[in-house]
């Protein structure tokens, strides 16, 4: 594993575990739930972990049926990017 996770930070990851992500291997996991569910110390981990770019690019393509409408809607707005939203199926 790259890094390993902060308490807040495997929070928002509840439904995984831990021990087997790896903060590169599994950056669009781990942002995706961070923005989505995360705490404000997740995010202060997230952004000093992650560049903005890679980030922006999470939100910009996001998987389809894993994200809360209003959180892509804060990030998209916050990161100043459009989602190409895609069908789930």
């Amino acid at each position: 594993m790259a890094t390993s996770l902060p308490p807040a930070v495997r929070a928002a990851l509840w439904s995984y575990d831990p021990e087997l992500l790896d903060t590169e291997l599994h950056a669009e996991r781990i942002i995706t739930n961070v923005l989505n569910i995360g705490t404000h110390e997740a995010l202060l981990w997230l952004f000093n972990t992650y560049s903005r770019e890679r980030i922006a690019a999470v939100v910009a393509h996001p998987r389809p049926g894993e994200w809360n409408k209003r959180s892509l809607n804060y990030w998209s707005l916050v990161l100043d990017v459009k989602p190409v939203l895609r069908e789930r199926f």
